[in-house]
């Protein structure tokens, strides 16, 4: 197998960020509240870019760290109510939330507490509450803060953050993290430190980041492409106008934390009552993830590649309904700054081939074709189509892994008998529109092949190695495939195409 290029050093990084972490507690004689910027788990965006990156490897530098600190966890009660969305799990926030706190126990961590902000009685966050409460964890209801972000008095009075229950908390390192941006992380840090103040103790606050990445240019692809991550909440990159002021020096931060930073130096002056010992953004961030980039070709190649991806994701999320025009229109820019076009993404054109193979041969459900390509990790791509039998994702897995396991084309590793079980159940009995065999079907009628089939055994054993590898389906495709698709991790883009006529698809 070919080995893939790195271009991150977790071990440097690891070490750098835990060390820069201390220095910043240690400028405290109180505690340091620790913003958590990005995903806490499982930052696939991050592995993406920079090939290498281990995505779990904040939790390893939280692990070192585990005497040290507590951590607080926080969740817009807003987000609840509308079952905000994490789009690479395919999960609400709330149910995020919950993964969060198994994850944590599961890696020997625990937080402190969970933080519901902005809360204004709405019912499903009252029923989060309760759910979190009796399985025995503490719960804190935040109200939205009066008078921010502009009446600096009413903010940091007892009207403002005094109204916030303070919570208690036992170490020198608080990190307070939340299931995606706008969760109210930064809120909670100022409200604790408000109350710190009140009883004498003068903590202090950081931010954790990731990207964008502060000492790589603000054209960067690294940091394009975290623009095009960020793209549905409307943030941009740009040069720190008061780091470049303060010492002549430029650094790459994103608009919101440039923006606020005159109302936040405001308002945590006022707490304090001396001034802030930051003079710019950049310097509340604790980020050397620039310093452990080993191979800035690697990095920048991934990185183009990623600017693609979000096309195709925010094409997919806009015809479906669920994300703006405009978004998918500054992806079309990034793109076109960048010289970049949908179809570089080597899985593309093949698929679409696959797809009229399909139309020819007109065996495939609903009357619509459609195709599969995969890029396995030698660079090989492989195809899948659909047919009456199953779906194209489903040919497309089977294909890989054959190839893989280096078994002919024309053996089959699936049980025809059992094909036919899976069907029958569908129509006969369950009454489903669809016979072909999803993703999911699929790798369950492999699973039983594989007990009395030793060639299915040894296909199914090569599965893992499909893990980060880059396909696109010509189509939409249904849970089952979405869902197979996403616990095989594999990388997947999608052209906005319906499966069927169908409004309802299961």
């Amino acid at each position: 197998m070919m080995i893939k290029k790195v271009a991150f050093d977790n071990e440097k990084y690891l070490k750098e960020q835990s060390e820069a972490i201390l220095e910043r507690v240690a400028r405290f004689s109180g505690k340091l509240y620790l913003e958590f910027g990005g995903k806490l788990l499982y930052d696939y965006h991050a592995a993406r870019v920079l090939p290498g990156y281990d995505p779990n490897v904040k939790i390893k530098l939280l692990k070192q760290l585990k005497n040290k600190l507590d951590i607080l966890l926080c969740i817009y009660a807003g987000d609840i109510e509308k079952g905000r969305i994490r789009g690479d799990f395919g999960i609400t926030y709330d149910v995020d939330a919950l993964k969060l706190i198994d994850d944590l126990r599961a890696n020997e961590l625990d937080i402190r507490a969970v933080v519901i902000t902005r809360f204004a009685h709405q019912i499903q966050a009252i029923k989060f509450k309760n759910k979190l409460e009796k399985r025995g964890i503490k719960v804190y209801l935040h109200q939205a803060t009066a008078g921010y972000p502009t009446d600096v008095d009413l903010i940091v009075s007892e009207d403002g953050y005094g109204r916030n229950t303070y919570i208690e908390t036992k170490n020198p390192l608080v990190v307070v993290t939340g299931p995606g941006p706008g969760s109210g992380k930064l809120a909670t840090c100022l409200s604790q430190l408000y109350h710190d103040y009140k009883k004498g103790i003068k903590s202090g606050y950081a931010k954790f980041e990731t990207f964008p990445i502060w000492n790589l240019g603000v054209k960067h692809p690294l940091n394009l492409a975290y623009e095009a991550a960020t793209a549905d909440i409307s943030d941009f990159n740009l040069i720190d106008p008061f780091h470049l002021s303060a010492y002549n020096q430029s650094a790459v931060n994103y608009n919101r934390d440039v923006e606020i930073f005159p109302v936040f130096k405001k308002i945590l002056e006022k707490i304090s009552g001396s001034e802030l010992p930051y003079q710019s953004p950049t310097d509340m961030s604790v980020n050397r993830v620039g310093f452990a980039i080993i191979d800035q070709a690697v990095a920048k190649e991934a990185a183009r590649h990623e600017l693609i991806r979000r096309y195709f994701r925010y094409n997919y999320e806009n015809i479906i309904g669920v994300e703006r025009k405009e978004t998918v229109e500054k992806i079309l820019m990034l793109l076109d700054e960048s010289n970049l076009k949908p179809e570089e993404r080597s899985v593309v054109l093949p698929a679409r081939r696959a797809a009229e193979q399909a139309q020819k041969k007109g065996k495939h459900e609903n009357g619509i074709a459609c195709g599969a390509a995969i890029e396995l990790n030698d660079s090989k791509i492989i195809t899948g189509k659909s047919s009456s039998l199953m779906h194209p994702s489903s040919a497309l897995v089977l294909n890989a892994i054959k190839e893989l396991a280096e078994i002919p084309d024309k053996i089959h590793i699936l049980s025809p008998k059992i094909i036919d079980y899976i069907r029958n159940l569908k129509k006969n009995i369950l009454g489903l529109k669809s016979e072909s065999l999803d993703l999911e079907e699929t790798l369950i009628a492999l699973s039983i092949s594989a007990a009395t089939n030793p060639t299915a055994e040894l296909a199914m054993e090569r599965l893992n190695e499909l893990a980060g590898c880059e396909a696109h389906l010509t189509h939409i495709p249904t849970p089952g495939d979405e869902a197979g698709l996403r616990k095989l991790k594999i990388n997947l883009t999608v052209d906005g195409n319906f499966l069927s006529r169908d409004l309802f698809i299961i």
